[in-house]
């Protein structure tokens, strides 16, 4: 391919490199096809309709007990998988392999504290869950060491899947290739949009064949999004292909929302909103948290193409992103409304070192409490 050497081409090609495509995405880069004005939905975002998005039942309600005995139901058979997003390059984090790093302790790191998470949920409900990290060029030789290190934090070897994303690289805003300084190319992960695509093609099989019925897909920074039953009975008798988690939205978040496009309800993500579109018509804000029917994803998904600009070296590069919660354009979904403050959050998101500190003493309470 014109600009990337063997030795480069080999080395995209490791992690799944659409070099045709990619071409493509250079031509109409150059011809505009392809721009940040075109990341904007063409049909007005409009507030979902009344009972669009839903409520878990109260606490001592009988149609809540149901819906912890379906999800128990569910991990007890070992029809839940976990599945950590873990292929961000956390810019503002250092640049460092997030997942890695610690958080209660030296030992208890990001990730580590989701295998605490499938152990809690093992030892509740009886029954195994399967764990796979969605890792990229830039995280994936980090986490394998840091499980090697710790013995993969007391799972069986056979319970713990690594699987990568895709790849890409920049660009400069004339479609060209954007060169660092010195001289090579800038690789980078086109987002967790990837999901559905990666796992089909290196997890699916094997976890359909194992019985596996439903995913929990979650940020690895998202301390919050733990294994519940009552959340994965909420899905089971929704009988939905997905389950949206959002969260009371505050003045501060950035990301995406669902509204009412194009005849459906779905999450539409920040980058595409309008420059004159007031986000506020809806109060409730996507955690990026996921419960997945599996055999929903046995399918291509068309998800859009969007261009994202960032500072490299101190220069302005361009890169083509995909989210996957464009999925619910293509799925039938339930929005679930759930808790953002407490030790029953299920959004806690930790983007800087500054959030973890902030958050430290949160987390302590969250995961060595017990519930409330």
């Amino acid at each position: 391919m014109k600009g990337l050497s063997e030795q480069q081409l080999a080395f995209l090609s490791t992690y799944g490199f659409d070099a045709a495509l990619f071409a493509r995405w250079q031509v109409d880069i150059a011809a505009g096809r392809l721009s940040k004005a075109g990341n904007a939905v063409t049909e007005p975002l409009l507030a979902p309709p009344p009972g669009a998005i839903q409520k878990l039942p109260g606490a001592t309600t009988k149609a809540r007990r149901e819906l912890e005995r379906l999800g128990k139901e569910a991990v007890q058979k070992g029809q839940l998988g976990l599945v950590v997003l873990n292929g961000g390059m956390a810019t503002r984090f250092g640049g460092v392999v997030k997942g890695v790093v610690p958080v209660l302790g030296r030992s208890r790191s990001f990730l580590s504290l989701c295998c605490e998470d499938v152990q809690r949920a093992e030892l509740d409900c009886g029954g195994p869950v399967q764990l796979y990290l969605m890792n990229s060029f830039a995280t994936d030789a980090a986490t394998k060491a840091h499980f090697d290190e710790y013995e993969n934090f007391g799972l069986e070897a056979g319970q713990v899947h690594h699987f990568t994303q895709f790849v890409s690289v920049r660009m400069e805003r004339n479609g060209r290739l954007f060169k660092l300084a010195n001289g090579e190319i800038s690789p980078y992960g086109p987002g967790h949009g990837d999901f559905a695509a990666a796992f089909r093609r290196h997890c699916l099989p094997d976890f359909l064949a194992r019985g596996g019925r439903y995913l929990l897909v979650r940020n690895v920074d998202n301390l919050g999004a733990r294994i519940d039953p009552l959340i994965l009975g909420h899905h089971v008798r929704a009988k939905a292909e997905v389950t949206v988690e959002v969260a009371p939205k505050w003045p501060e978040d950035v990301g995406g929302s669902p509204y009412l496009y194009r005849g459906g309800t779905q999450l539409i993500e920040q980058v595409r909103y309008p420059a004159d579109f007031d986000p506020g018509i809806v109060d409730v804000f996507n955690t990026n948290t996921f419960t997945f029917g599996a055999e929903s994803l046995d399918r291509d998904f068309e998800l859009g193409c969007y261009v994202v600009e960032k500072e490299v070296e101190g220069r302005t590069a361009v890169q083509i992103e995909r989210v996957v919660g464009e999925m619910t354009a293509h799925l039938q979904t339930n929005f679930l409304q759930v808790r953002r403050q407490g030790r029953d959050s299920r959004f806690l998101p930790v983007k800087t070192p500054e959030d973890l500190e902030a958050a430290r003493d949160e987390i302590a309470e969250m995961y060595d409490a017990g519930p409330e």
